[in-house]
């Protein structure tokens, strides 16, 4: 088993470098050691994303509502169809009771408003995390 077999594998979708590197300074600064040390993969829009998931196991997914291919909602509907336990975290900038409605009934596990705290994105992660991985 290699060493990133044991790591935390996290695919960010988002089509912002800006936030891309935002979110990996905020997990890179995180107490948690799974999130510090996590295998951060990016994709910058849904083609991408489904090609990521398709070559790569990963263990939770961050993902960007509007994205320039469509909805980030979409995605998560395609992944529920065929996986059930992986965590998905959706991003957005919609503050609106809908939008959280609409993103559980696609099936995300959780939804952080974007600008988002870091500590609560932090806790959000953490809580989804697969209990058997290690930092």
């Amino acid at each position: 088993m290699n060493e990133d077999d044991r790591s935390v594998r996290i695919l960010h979708v988002e089509d912002e470098p800006l936030n891309r590197s935002l979110l990996r300074a905020v997990l890179d600064r995180a107490r948690d050691a799974r999130i510090r040390t996590a295998v951060v993969d990016e994709a910058g829009d849904l083609h991408a994303a489904r090609e990521h998931l398709a070559a790569h196991p990963v263990d939770l997914v961050l993902l960007d509502v509007r994205l320039p291919d469509g909805s980030g909602l979409d995605l998560v509907r395609e992944i529920r169809a065929y996986e059930k336990e992986l965590g998905i975290v959706v991003m957005s900038a919609s503050v609106l009771p809908a939008a959280r409605d609409e993103a559980a009934q696609a099936g995300c596990d959780a939804f952080v408003s974007k600008p988002y705290a870091a500590q609560e994105l932090i806790d959000t992660i953490g809580r989804l995390l697969p209990a058997g991985k290690q930092p």
